[in-house]
């Protein structure tokens, strides 16, 4: 099909209609074909290709699962409250107040405010990070030749900024981010031992605990020892449910735990959201 004129264009652009592609958007969500919840519950349903990013408005309870496919993915992850973005995931905070360098199930997602952005309410994986951040244009132009967002080796911050952009942020309100599937352990001399991938098929679900701001990269990791580019497929699925309330295990879990879920409440009480 010609593409020389505007109208042969434009047929060959018509004529994609109704394609599926490994990375592309299913629109709507409702359309995916095995959906992990009640008919009609799902809002989001996404396959982000190797060293590319997606992003999206969470309403408070929606579930988000992120699945390693093939076992190369790294989801790396930024938070922030959808309407008052200066409330951002603090990943010191998120170590910290918990007592834990390590995520997993049952871990609660930090703001600098001590309240919970999103809670860690499954973990197939357990390969995961809160240390290293996500990749730089510096960085991968180092190791890789080239770092920009068009580049086949684009870094993470630099695909940050392009989410960012899109949800009227800008570089300044990029913190430290997360890293699920590709984790690191500290040695007790402070060392850092790249642990890789737990293998394909591995997932992590969150739980929005406000209506929040995702934000994600799927790069390699910054630890990764790899010398080639190495970035494979990952599966964002989310749906309807229900926050995180007293009387839930996860509420109970812990006495920090406790207090930033009962500073969400009064907070989101005050606003006449809870």
């Amino acid at each position: 099909m010609a593409t020389a004129t505007t109208y042969g264009a434009r047929d060959h652009a018509r004529a994609q209609q109704g394609t599926r592609t490994e990375a592309m958007p299913v629109v709507p969500a409702g359309d995916w074909p095995a959906p992990p919840c009640e008919a009609g519950h799902l809002v989001w349903a996404e396959t982000v290709a190797g060293g590319n990013y997606t992003h999206k408005v969470l309403a408070r309870g929606t579930e988000l699962r992120l699945t390693d496919l093939t076992g190369d993915a790294c989801a790396h992850l930024l938070l922030y409250v959808a309407d008052r973005p200066w409330e951002r995931l603090n990943v010191a905070d998120t170590v910290k107040v918990q007592w834990n360098a390590y995520l997993g199930q049952g871990q609660l997602l930090l703001s600098d405010q001590g309240r919970v952005l999103a809670s860690v309410v499954a973990d197939s994986s357990g390969r995961h990070d809160a240390l290293c951040g996500t990749s730089t244009l510096v960085r991968n132009t180092e190791r890789y030749g080239d770092g920009t967002p068009q580049s086949a080796s684009p870094a993470g911050r630099e695909l940050f900024k392009l989410a960012a952009a899109k949800n009227g942020l800008t570089p300044r309100d990029l913190p430290p981010s997360l890293s699920f599937f590709q984790g690191v352990e500290i040695g007790d001399d402070g060392s850092l031992d790249f642990t890789g991938s737990a293998g394909p098929g591995g997932s992590v679900t969150l739980r929005a605990e406000q209506d929040v701001t995702v934000l994600i990269a799927n790069v390699p990791h910054p630890a990764d020892p790899r010398p080639g580019y190495t970035s494979t497929p990952l599966e964002v699925l989310a749906w309807r449910a229900r926050a995180t309330a007293a009387g839930d295990p996860l509420w109970e879990a812990t006495p920090e735990g406790r207090r930033a879920f009962l500073n969400t409440t009064e907070f989101l009480a005050t606003r006449g959201l809870a």
